[in-house]
């Protein structure tokens, strides 16, 4: 059953995620925990005639060694450079990243090597982050579990057993669980398209986020924002595996008030938990966290942007993966049981007119630049958000789901 499984999670990555139809080239990024898993998806790639294949293979224990270093060997040394992306990018290559955690096990990291680290990688390769942004080439998060991870969640099982279990819930919170896949995405994400269309028809410019954690947070919203989902209108590629997001970016300088996280969050393998953020004039202005508070200042201090918002997203609580009721501990399947906002970067796609622009005129109009973006959940079944519209207020997410 495993097997069948994983070859249906490797179709759908590779026919419908990535769909090969702009390069003959390949990049993958992923831990060698996982390297039975890229094995099939490079047969299969090569099955299709893509014979450029690039594995750019991580080892954990690797990655932990060059993280203990000094901050200022981390800025020097090139296992953090990532400008071999940029190469392939070049090339117009379809890039697939595997996200995978292993929980705890850089828990004694500095927040600010994770930092360092991050901020290296993320700057070492523009080509390919300008090729991403504006869709020039093929993309996708794909997350897979690895025995480590999976033993974390089902502690009481054989190595084997547990990766199996953990496998299957991850192929139900993907829909490779169902017949056919990628038929239900397409239908999927038509459902997401329309949700897109009715909020960029409200002309939202605010939200007002209330719950029981004590969320009162305000974010504004630039004339000419744009709603968008992972399932771009006319795109053939799903740049997130799971997504069950609509996402726009604020106004930077136009969030007031304070959330509460509602997960955990893992950066860089590294958890903060129990967490708020308040905000003043757009940026943040003091938060706190039962636990890695350090690392929560490293993601707000990383550079003189990363401290405002470029990013607010809806998921309804009845997502494949919230019904599991589960906390996995990764953001991409996280922030997709629920709703959240980022710190950092924000979108050029979803401000009209931003794609063509200098990064000075796209925050003349309220749309950050950042060299770090970090999501993190706020959404709860108590979610409740009132958005000022072109007709006035109107209730358009109630008790975790969408009221339109």
């Amino acid at each position: 059953m495993i097997e069948e499984l994983e070859n249906k999670y490797v179709n759908l990555i590779i026919d419908r995620c990535l769909s090969f139809k702009r390069g003959k080239s390949l990049f993958i990024n992923y831990f060698d925990d996982n390297e039975k898993f890229v094995e099939k998806l490079v047969t299969k790639a090569k099955s299709k005639g893509i014979d450029d294949i690039y594995l750019d293979r991580h080892n954990k224990e690797e990655r932990h060694q060059k993280l203990l270093q000094s901050v200022e060997e981390i800025k020097n040394d090139d296992y953090f450079d990532a400008s071999i992306w940029d190469e392939y990018a070049k090339k117009d290559a379809a890039f697939l990243m595997l996200s995978t955690e292993f929980p705890g096990y850089f828990a004694d990291i500095p927040s600010e090597n994770m930092t360092a680290a991050s901020l290296k990688t993320r700057t070492s390769k523009p080509i390919y982050k300008l090729k991403q942004l504006t869709n020039e080439i093929s993309w996708c998060i794909a997350v897979i579990p690895n025995k480590i991870w999976a033993k974390e969640k089902f502690p009481d099982l054989s190595d084997e057993d547990a990766y199996n279990e953990y496998f299957k819930l991850m192929c139900h919170c993907t829909m490779v669980d169902r017949e056919n896949p990628i038929e239900e995405w397409d239908k999927f994400l038509d459902r997401q398209r329309s949700l897109v269309k009715a909020l960029n028809d409200l002309q939202i410019t605010k939200m007002h986020y209330t719950n029981s954690l004590g969320t009162d947070l305000v974010i504004g919203l630039s004339p000419g924002a744009l709603w968008q989902c992972a399932g771009y209108e006319g795109e053939d590629i799903i740049v997130n595996m799971p997504t069950y997001e609509v996402f726009t970016s604020p106004d930077y300088r136009l969030t007031e008030g304070i959330v509460y996280a509602s997960k955990p969050l893992m950066y860089g393998g590294a958890l903060v938990d129990k967490f708020w953020v308040k905000f003043k004039d757009g940026k943040v202005i003091d938060y706190d966290a039962e636990v890695g508070k350090e690392i929560l200042k490293g993601i707000i201090e990383s550079d003189e942007y990363s401290c405002f918002l470029g990013e607010c997203a809806l998921v309804d609580k009845n997502t494949a993966i919230a019904e599991t009721n589960f906390v996995y501990g990764e953001t991409c399947l996280d922030e997709n049981a629920s709703c959240h906002i980022a710190l950092g970067d924000a979108f050029p796609e979803c401000l009209k007119g931003a794609e063509e622009e200098s990064i000075d005129e796209r925050r003349d109009r309220g749309l950050n630049h950042s060299d770090n973006h970090v999501d993190f959940m706020i959404g709860t079944d108590d979610l409740n958000i009132v958005a000022e519209t072109k007709d006035g207020e109107m209730l358009i997410f109630k008790n975790g789901k969408f009221n339109l």
